[in-house]
């Protein structure tokens, strides 16, 4: 059974400061993964942030390139989402987020975690 657990979260932070979520995945070939991350606010859709494939190669979404970094360690089964400049928009509940390297679905999800930015 696939499980992708985030941790990091479920804290608020000031707005220009960082915070750190990871997410932990088991059950599954990590080096056939691409992990995601994306967020969601109460009443809009949810939203790309960061991807990472199993090479390595990251894409951003335009809202927080320049100040989220995501990263992953293949020995560990573990992605991190580094956000640093936070801003008040970038509250929202983030979840982790999987996919095959052979599928454009995001099929494995996390639970999430809630990620509060105060002004």
């Amino acid at each position: 059974q696939v499980q992708l657990v985030e941790s990091g979260g479920d804290s608020v932070v000031q707005a220009g400061g960082s915070l750190r979520l990871s997410c932990t995945a088991s059950g599954i070939a990590f080096n056939r993964i691409v992990l995601g991350w994306f967020r969601q606010t109460p009443g809009k859709l949810r939203e790309f942030v960061a991807s990472v494939t199993p090479l390595g190669t990251t894409f951003y979404a335009d809202a927080v390139r320049g100040r989220f970094t995501i990263s992953r360690d293949n020995a560990r089964n573990t992605s991190d989402l580094q956000m640093n400049s936070l801003k008040p928009e970038d509250a929202a509940r983030y979840e982790c987020r999987a996919r095959t390297i052979d599928s454009i679905d995001w099929t494995f999800w996390g639970q999430g975690t809630q990620v509060t930015v105060s002004s």
